[in-house]
């Protein structure tokens, strides 16, 4: 565990963390919902070429109700979860905009406050601030 670290409460301690005295986030989830698999594969996969995550995950299976254009939609989308770092959450996410069949898509980062070091570590590792493209 990492100096800075502390044992997550409730927790056995082995493996898990939390930053001590303070609220530093240590990873970013970005949360993209698109129209279909394929969508969601393509992003995550242009992710992954430019080193601007280290995982993403397509969860089907969702459905969406949202306001658009005054009506209530109701309609079948996959979620797409994409674990990066903070600094590299701004580009990850102008990059989906710029190849995102939606409109207005839903992009929102959700911060990582701790969790498994050696996950964290290797998420950590396999990022590349400034990208790689074709290093994946």
């Amino acid at each position: 565990m990492s100096p800075s670290a502390q044992p997550v409460p409730g927790s056995s301690g082995e493996g898990l963390s939390r930053p001590g005295g303070g609220l530093a986030v240590r990873a970013c989830l970005v949360y993209v919902t698109c129209p279909d698999e394929a969508a969601a594969v393509r992003l995550a996969r242009l992710l992954l070429a430019e080193r601007l995550c280290a995982c993403a995950n397509v969860v089907p299976g969702l459905r969406s109700l949202y306001w658009w254009e005054g009506a209530v939609a109701d309609e079948a989308e996959v979620l797409l979860i994409v674990k990066t770092l903070p600094e590299l959450a701004e580009e990850a996410a102008r990059r989906i905009r710029e190849n995102h069949p939606y409109t207005v898509p839903a992009v929102l980062f959700l911060p990582v406050l701790g969790g498994n070091e050696d996950y964290l570590r290797w998420l950590a590792g396999e990022c590349r601030p400034g990208g790689e493209p074709g290093s994946a």
